[in-house]
């Protein structure tokens, strides 16, 4: 808890810093933290972000995260005792997952009434074990299409008060492998843009 609050009233301290956004597990908050986090929104915009991925458990398991979907839930319902905006990763792709899974998750969080979301496209990146799964033909990346239907559809189950902070993602040019459409990020977010019509 110590070492925490040193690096929050680090950041905290530097000029122009209007904000505090914290990723983490969300097998790893309890209530301490959440109040010494609490403690700084009287000075600053403060989030929380917890890298779900999933609700399913099954794909959780298989891609070793380490914690259960009720591990969110409770950091969830904890987090929002402390008024504390909450912005949840997922990624679209998963292996096994099927598109009514992916849209399960989306209306999951859409009854959670989270405030934020950020979307990830699965890609492997070098020296990951999905790296060695994928090079032996067991992991099936989406295709651009796909991945755009996939996501268009998904924003489609969610809330439209929730804030979409990132429709895709990729590693550094150096570590990613594939696909690689997705190192087009400007083309992959226009293409979402004009499927469901936002820009």
């Amino acid at each position: 808890l110590d070492k925490l609050k040193d690096t929050y009233d680090e950041v905290a301290g530097i000029d122009d810093i209007v904000g505090i956004s914290i990723g983490t597990r969300p097998d790893t908050v309890d209530r301490e933290k959440l109040k010494l986090i609490a403690s700084y929104k009287d000075r600053y915009e403060v989030w929380l972000e917890y890298g779900l991925q999933s609700i399913h458990d099954k794909t959780l398991k298989l891609i070793n995260r380490g914690h259960s979907f009720d591990d969110f839930l409770k950091a969830v319902e904890l987090t929002k005792e402390f008024d504390i905006p909450v912005c949840v990763h997922v990624i679209l792709g998963l292996p096994g997952e099927t598109k009514e899974d992916m849209m399960e998750t989306a209306r999951s969080l859409k009854a959670l009434k989270i405030d934020g979301i950020k979307i990830h496209l699965l890609h492997v990146l070098k020296g990951s074990k999905l790296e060695e799964l994928y090079r032996e033909g067991k992991v099936k990346l989406l295709e651009q299409n796909e991945y755009v239907e996939l996501v268009s559809e998904f924003l489609s189950n969610l809330s439209p008060d929730i804030i979409v902070q990132r429709l895709t993602g990729q590693g550094s040019r150096d570590d990613h492998v594939a696909p690689l459409w997705a190192l087009g990020k400007a083309e992959t977010i226009g293409k979402i843009g004009t499927a469901v019509h936002f820009f």
